[in-house]
């Protein structure tokens, strides 16, 4: 890889209406950005909280320039807009239908190196964060493993979750294509 990318790791979860919401996550970043590059899509018990809903989680990368800050207030947008009540003060240990993390600020291809632990303390994404650093890494991305509790989702035409990717935006059509 030779090409400095500037970007966001973000962590994606979801427990209520989990694949609707992961896909509407997904689809609402990609009004955003021209591409993000997904993990899998995992189903994980839920940490830190009590209930009976699994979650569906997946880590992203996302190309560009904008800042934190700017970047938070879009993604809780999104949060809002899928039905998150952000201003309840226990949102963070209750069911959601979408969680949106700024996990890190990247540089690629030099924080290719950092370990997930240094990265984050949520221990359940760190073989999603493993899989992505190796899927941004390698010349040869169709060789990327597949998570053995990844699920595949659909956004209209478009599949994913299955194994790592990158989905690309087509701003003339607002279409969006696997790569």
């Amino acid at each position: 890889m030779s090409k400095s990318r500037k970007g966001f790791l973000l962590g994606l979860g979801c427990n209520i209406a989990p694949e609707s919401n992961m896909a509407h996550m997904v689809k609402a970043l990609l009004q955003h950005f021209d591409q993000l590059s997904l993990s899998s899509v995992v189903l994980i018990p839920p940490v830190g909280m009590n209930s009976h809903r699994d979650f569906l989680n997946a880590v992203a990368f996302l190309e560009t320039e904008m800042d934190a800050g700017s970047l938070k207030s879009l993604t809780n947008q999104i949060e809002i807009e899928l039905g998150r009540q952000r201003h309840d003060p226990d949102s963070k240990i209750k069911d959601r239908p979408a969680d949106i993390d700024i996990l890190a600020a990247m540089n690629l291809p030099e924080d290719l190196s950092l370990a997930p632990t240094s990265i984050t303390d949520e221990y359940f994404l760190y073989p999603l964060i493993e899989q992505l650093i190796n899927y941004l890494s390698t010349d040869n991305p169709a060789t990327s493993d597949r998570h053995p509790l990844s699920r595949q989702l659909r956004i209209d035409d478009l599949s994913f979750g299955e194994s790592p990717t990158t989905i690309y935006r087509n701003g003339n059509t607002g279409q969006k294509r696997v790569g």
